[in-house]
């Protein structure tokens, strides 16, 4: 946990802030055993976001919603990261592993060559909110072999301010310097939940390639120099630079996730995710025939 006074704007060049690109509402969707969610990305307003392949948000706290989870099912050639805002989530795979996820808490899971999971909400009742991201693996990686990276909310770094603005940090570091427990090579991600304070300025850098995007979880963010309005339930695809630059004249959250773009591509086949219509094939033959 790290404490710091307000975020102080380092002077850069205007054309080097990010501003808003486009603005994205989702769509409603079900998913796994009847599951509702927002798909923020993957839907026909907005594919993908290299190399961000999907963004499922869920809220809801009626269990019809949610209690039916997600059984098993396989995956290849990407990696899925679920990070909880309220309730439980247990996981189990082929591979023996097992956990659960609470508030604060994430999983980052690279699937490689192949894994059998299953995400289950650990609760009868109540809230259960959160996200799935899945993050594209490059060529070179789409068959290694699964693994996980899962932290607790007491092991993922918690950035706090004086006036009450708080971040934690999932991936990446902060422009203060808190750094998030997630290592990953592939897309050097930056994922972060920003709770802003009214009043507060929100300063972050990124390296200038990297995709980028702010999910507005809750209130009305101005983002950039040009103080272009993103309201709750909306993705703000960012523009190229630097830094990221955001206000809030109410108390506000949001989720700011980067990654460097593989510009490599893309063959999809439900749960598996390749480089070409043949690889996608030979997934579900591997599947099919016990080789996960």
């Amino acid at each position: 946990m790290a404490t710091a006074v307000n975020n102080n704007a380092e002077s850069v060049p205007a054309e080097e802030i990010r501003e808003l690109q486009h603005l994205i509402k989702g769509q409603r969707a079900m998913d796994g055993d009847g599951v509702n969610l927002t798909r923020i990305i993957g839907t026909p307003q907005l594919n993908m976001l290299d190399p961000f392949l999907l963004l499922d948000a869920f809220e809801s706290d009626q269990p019809q919603d949610y209690i039916g989870g997600f059984p098993s099912h396989p995956h290849r050639g990407f990696e899925t990261v679920t990070y909880l805002l309220a309730g439980r989530m247990r996981h189990k795979d082929s591979a023996g592993h097992e956990g659960v996820i609470e508030p604060g808490g994430v999983q980052w899971m690279t699937a490689g060559k192949g894994i059998i999971h299953s995400e289950m909400p650990e609760q009868q009742n109540g809230l259960l909110m959160g996200f799935q991201l899945w993050v594209n693996l490059p060529a070179s990686a789409k068959m290694v072999d699964p693994r996980y990276q899962e932290f607790p909310a007491n092991k993922t770094a918690l950035e706090k301010w004086q006036s009450g603005t708080q971040i934690r940090v999932i991936a990446g570091l902060s422009h203060q310097g808190t750094e998030g427990p997630v290592r990953n090579e592939y897309v050097d991600p930056t994922y972060m939940d920003v709770e802003l304070k009214a009043e507060d300025d929100f300063i972050q850098t990124l390296p200038k390639e990297h995709t980028a995007f702010i999910y507005v979880i809750d209130g009305e963010l101005k983002i950039g120099q040009e103080n272009a309005s993103a309201g709750a339930g909306t993705l703000a695809v960012l523009s190229a630079g630097i830094q990221v630059k955001t206000s809030a004249s109410a108390d506000s959250r949001f989720l700011l996730v980067a990654g460097k773009p593989l510009n490599e591509p893309v063959a999809r086949g439900g749960p598996f995710v390749m480089n070409t219509k043949a690889e996608i094939l030979q997934a579900f033959e591997d599947f099919q025939n016990n080789r996960f």
